[in-house]
């Protein structure tokens, strides 16, 4: 099918379980393997803010999170 990873999202207890597809398994991960350098941490950091923010001020500060690490 095609699939590289699958994120399992308990917005309950905000976290965010990744798993990367491999050797007819799969394997916990911590960074996505389709988008290199996204972390689950700043992702679950990003669902936090959406508990105080709206939603453009939490795309705003995961923007701002992208471009932090680009430099």
């Amino acid at each position: 099918m095609g699939i590289a990873e699958y994120w399992v999202v308990d917005v309950q207890n905000v976290q965010i379980i990744a798993y990367a597809i491999a050797d007819q398994g799969s394997k916990r991960i911590q960074e996505s393997q389709v988008f290199p350098g996204l972390a689950m941490s700043i992702l679950e950091e990003a669902l936090r803010h959406t508990r105080e923010m709206n939603q453009s001020q939490v795309g705003a500060w995961l923007l701002s999170q992208f471009q932090q690490k680009e430099h």
